[in-house]
């Protein structure tokens, strides 16, 4: 039985999924509902109504589910987080992470997978990324920065505990059921442009999106099988992985996949742009686990295109 944070969400949907295709049973710990939405998964899931933050109601899940595994998606800082009380905001965030370490520990789990991200690497000019690059401390922005911190205790907690801590540094994950929109990269945006028969709102990325840019956008559908293959992996000889493609796509690929599903879209950016071409490197996660990218850029673009078509809003 795997536990899930975060389970109902984005990236949280598509991994619970990966597993129930592997033959697990998942229970998934969500702050706001103990109800899946019709027709999410393929096979039955137990939702348990928990605040991650709330450590009494995260160790009662255990009183009734045999939790050997945990997969640790959700986030537990508030956002956006109130300026007012950023010492409070912090407390919550560290706080959750702990909790759910500290009943991977009560439970007697075995391994925990953690949620990081792409950004931790910041800026530079490397174009393949390694999980044993160095890191710099500093960073801007709050979710990096706090990704980071918690790369660092879950080291800590792993030599000093005995769990099994991996941490998923997480590429540009796009597809069914992403909820951000344009707010990292133009991708998504582009895709539900063409379907509307809009031109892209493009507005709330941080700097004007231009054909070449690239960034390694991995489908969520190949971002879930990953994360359920560190999880299951018998053995695993690191404590960080990269979950990703492999590969930079470029605006303009993803514009080319769209024409060719929607010849008349109107999703054309201008050229220019210097955001280098950077990747995560995935050696290590096809080395541990076999995981290989089932979807290039072509296939992904027209399933999320069909998925919408479908009817579903995102």
């Amino acid at each position: 039985m795997i536990l899930v944070t975060g389970g109902l969400g984005f990236i949280g949907s598509h991994t619970v999924q990966a597993l129930l295709d592997a033959g697990e049973e998942c229970v998934l710990v969500q702050r706001s509902s103990a109800e899946p939405p019709v027709g999410r998964f393929d096979a039955p899931v137990a939702v348990e109504r928990a605040d991650i933050t709330d450590l009494s109601a995260l160790l009662d899940v255990g009183t009734r589910h045999k939790i050997t595994g945990i997969v640790h998606l959700a986030g537990s800082m508030p956002w956006p987080p109130d300026p007012e009380q950023p010492i409070e905001a912090t407390r919550t965030a560290i706080g959750g992470l702990l909790n759910v370490l500290q009943a991977a520990r009560d439970w007697g789990v075995r391994r925990v997978g953690v949620a990081s991200t792409i950004g931790v690497y910041g800026g530079g000019t490397e174009a393949a990324l390694t999980e044993d690059m160095p890191v710099s401390l500093s960073s801007g922005h709050l979710i990096p920065t706090f990704k980071k911190i918690g790369e660092l205790l879950n080291d800590h907690l792993a030599d000093a505990t005995g769990i099994e801590i991996i941490n998923y540094r997480i590429s540009g994950i796009w597809g069914p059921l992403e909820p951000h929109g344009p707010l990292f990269f133009a991708a998504p945006e582009l895709v539900h442009a063409a379907v509307r028969g809009t031109e892209p709102d493009l507005s709330p990325l941080p700097a004007p999106a231009y054909a070449e840019d690239a960034l390694d956008l991995c489908y969520a559908k190949d971002a879930g099988r990953a994360i359920a293959l560190l999880q299951l992996a018998d053995r695993l000889n690191h404590r960080t992985y990269n979950v990703a493609s492999g590969r930079a796509t470029s605006n303009a690929e993803i514009i080319a996949a769209i024409k060719k599903v929607v010849p008349d879209a109107r999703v054309d950016l201008p050229t220019g742009g210097t955001t280098p071409p950077r990747h995560l490197d995935i050696t290590r996660i096809r080395q541990d686990t076999g995981y290989e990218p089932a979807y290039d850029t072509e296939r992904a673009v027209a399933e999320y295109i069909a998925w919408l078509r479908a009817g579903n809003e995102r």
